[in-house]
């Protein structure tokens, strides 16, 4: 395994400046998923690592050395695509062996990877089998078998479940996070899927416009992001934004939304306060509670005008002023469209942005 350093990294294409300036400095053995929406330069930053695009400016280094123009093959990596890219005319293990065989390595040395890789991705029975005999599930196992037998130092995967069903993403989910933990191996995946994120990574570097907007573990990133765009982006339903202004009462720190203000004791400010100041309140589904909660001590006035049935739990959908807003229920709570509940939260789960830059305060 070896790390991964990405120093003042610049890609274009024409006039479009797709990354600009980014930095990334990714540990041995570390998991990291670049995540972020169609066009944020994920795809491209990984390209970059595995050298199937030229840069204009900075470096890129793995295991502590150069490798901004080295060829692919010469860079220690093996790369997962997001199509399966089998040779169709070849059995599973002729896939795995083909890069093998032209390298002339050992007939031994390449039966002993393939053994090896076909164990970990318990893949042994599909050996004999072309492209075409396999499922979706199957085909991906291969593909990642193919780069697993390179022994190599660093791990690329771009969107490599996108192709397959929920049920079959999941359980691929699971194989991947016991891959690294058993290989503990340097790996750098890209995805838009927040959940694939969230649960895969060591840490996340969310991507927006060529830039890295924030870079730490996914519980740092789903429950203090820096900014309006992450805040938006990781949590499915997305977090609940709340226009209003900062005031003080009786000392201490509050938020006016419409007609009603509530207190932002214990809310961790970055900086003190500034009354009247425009900001947006960012609370999570799950964050507002409905029952009584004599522990919340802030609490905002919701119209219900749709509940959501999602098996395990419901989501109501309500307005607070004119902003909508979603809620986490159990399954069996009981609430009638058309009125209007009480929902408390504390200020310390929650967020406040400025409501010009959309930076955390």
């Amino acid at each position: 395994m070896a790390s991964v350093s990405i120093k003042k990294l610049g890609v274009s294409f024409g006039s479009l400046n797709v990354l600009r300036d980014l930095d990334l400095e990714v540990d041995q053995g570390e998991f990291i998923v670049l995540l972020g929406p169609s066009g944020c330069g994920k795809s491209t930053l990984l390209n970059a690592v595995a050298g199937l695009l030229d840069v204009d400016a900075g470096q890129v280094w793995i295991g502590g050395k150069n490798v901004t123009w080295e060829e692919p093959k010469d860079r220690g990596i093996g790369m997962v695509f997001q199509s399966y890219a089998l040779y169709p005319r070849m059995t599973a293990e002729g896939n795995l062996t083909f890069g093998l065989r032209v390298a002339r390595m050992p007939k031994d040395e390449i039966a002993r990877r393939v053994d090896r890789t076909a164990d970990l991705l318990q893949i042994k029975p599909l050996l004999g089998r072309r492209p075409a005999e396999l499922s979706g599930g199957q085909r991906q196992r291969v593909a990642i078998g193919r780069a697993l037998v390179r022994d190599v130092d660093v791990f690329l995967f771009d969107e490599p479940l996108s192709n397959l069903d929920a049920k079959l993403r999941t359980e691929l989910r699971v194989e991947l996070k016991k891959l690294h933990n058993q290989l503990n191996s340097t790996m750098i995946y890209v995805t838009h899927d927040q959940i694939e994120a969230l649960t895969l990574a060591d840490r996340i570097a969310v991507m927006h416009g060529g830039v890295i907007q924030q870079l730490a573990a996914p519980k740092e990133i789903y429950r203090r992001p820096v900014n309006r765009f992450v805040a938006g982006f990781v949590g499915s339903p997305a977090m609940n934004f709340l226009e209003g202004t900062l005031t003080i009462v009786d000392g201490a720190p509050a938020i006016r939304i419409g007609d009603v203000t509530t207190g932002l004791a214990g809310y961790d400010f970055a900086a003190a306060p500034v009354e009247g100041r425009a900001v947006v309140l960012g609370i999570r589904p799950e964050q507002i509670v409905l029952a009584d909660a004599a522990a919340a001590p802030s609490q905002v006035p919701i119209d219900i005008h749709l509940i959501d049935p999602m098996g395990a739990d419901s989501l109501l959908w309500g307005t607070v002023g004119s902003d909508t807003v979603s809620v986490r229920i159990g399954p069996d709570d009981e609430y009638t469209v058309g009125d209007t509940v009480a929902g408390h939260f504390h200020p310390d789960q929650a967020s406040v942005f400025d409501a010009g830059t959309g930076v955390r305060l």
